[in-house]
């Protein structure tokens, strides 16, 4: 299959990719960005995807009309730490790679998002589906001063089951169902509470609403804006669902933003 079938070819034309060695994950990474103008919306894929997964199962697509009204900007990065969590490498080195990538999305995605937006302070929505949406919601919870919006699908929120029994405190600070309620009175606090997540989920094939639910009660606890939609029992945890989803909100954000 060519691009033409996953892309009509406007947005082929604004298609471009970043590549890179990252110093924080040590190895060559790459990030791929779909649209001219807009606002910013970091993508992520599911937990074996790579930046061009949302467009082979056509999400890019279904967020065409915002591309080509020139409202919105799409970027997607490798599941780095994704994939390090459901292989059989220590729990340890799991935790490190977590860490490593939350490094590289803040101090090196951040700086190529907004260089390339020509806005050393623009605000950057998030998205994501399955181990995407806990992405996007460490990415909103741990650095609120660069996020303003999270679309939470299906998500995998409670990661400890891949600790296998162990526990380590670098975990702690990212999972976000374990940090946030214990967050002080201090400006990141501030920052959090002036954004938005939305945990969208539906009820069929694999999904857990519960995780959506457990998460937000956590971030109920700091006051943090958030909101749980259910989707009724014939939406499953796979693509078909969040290709519906994801355009509802991308809307309901933008109108939101004016």
């Amino acid at each position: 299959m060519n691009q033409t079938q996953y892309l009509d070819a406007t947005t082929a034309s604004q298609k471009e990719t970043f590549r890179w060695y990252s110093p924080e994950l040590k190895m060559d990474t790459q990030v791929v960005r779909w649209g001219s103008f807009g606002a910013p919306l970091l993508l992520y894929p599911t937990a074996g995807g790579d930046a061009e997964e949302v467009e082979r199962f056509f999400l890019i697509k279904k967020l065409a009309p915002f591309i080509h009204d020139g409202r919105l900007k799409v970027y997607s990065v490798d599941s780095i730490n994704g994939r390090a969590w459901i292989t059989n490498e220590s729990v340890r080195h799991r935790i490190w790679v977590q860490q490593q990538f939350d490094k590289y999305i803040s101090q090196e995605v951040v700086p190529l998002i907004r260089q390339d937006c020509h806005s050393g302070n623009i605000q950057i929505m998030t998205a994501g589906a399955s181990i995407g949406a806990y992405n996007a919601l460490v990415s909103i919870c741990r650095h609120p001063e660069f996020f303003n919006r999270a679309i939470c699908m299906s998500g995998t929120f409670d990661i400890e089951k891949w600790l296998e029994g162990q526990w380590f405190d670098e975990f702690h600070h990212q999972s976000p169902i374990h940090f946030v309620p214990g967050l002080p009175e201090d400006d990141h606090l501030t920052w959090l509470r002036k954004r938005f997540v939305v945990f969208a989920t539906g009820q069929g094939k694999n999904e857990n609403p519960e995780e959506s639910w457990k998460v937000a009660d956590a971030l109920g606890q700091k006051n943090v804006p958030n909101r749980v939609d259910l989707w009724e029992a014939h939406w499953p945890h796979d693509w078909e669902t969040w290709r519906e989803m994801l355009p509802k909100y991308v809307h309901e954000m933008l109108e939101h933003l004016g």
